[in-house]
């Protein structure tokens, strides 16, 4: 006589699923964030003009190991760590 097995694979399928689409929806776009922020951070120079984390604007002006120097005003200049870059500003030619 053949026993009745319990749910097995089928029972396991819905959490599969929920599982691949978790991964597919979120896990994969923010490791493809990740990834173009450090290039981005990588190839920052001097004179590139970014903004901060806290929303603070400066223009590059020394790259070190772990930080940049960043000049916000005429004699104004702070130093802070390369991951608290935001985005680097793109000026529009016209």
């Amino acid at each position: 006589m053949p026993q009745a097995q319990g749910p097995g694979i089928i029972g396991f399928l819905p959490l599969i699923l929920i599982f691949v689409i978790f991964y597919v929806l979120i896990i994969l776009p923010q490791r493809k964030q990740q990834k173009q922020h450090k290039e981005m951070i990588q190839n920052l120079q001097k004179n590139d003009e970014v903004v901060t984390l806290g929303g603070l604007h400066g223009v590059i002006v020394n790259i070190k190991e772990k930080t940049f120097s960043l000049r916000v005003d005429d004699n104004t200049k702070v130093e802070i760590d390369k991951t608290a870059v935001s985005y680097k500003v793109f000026k529009d030619k016209k």
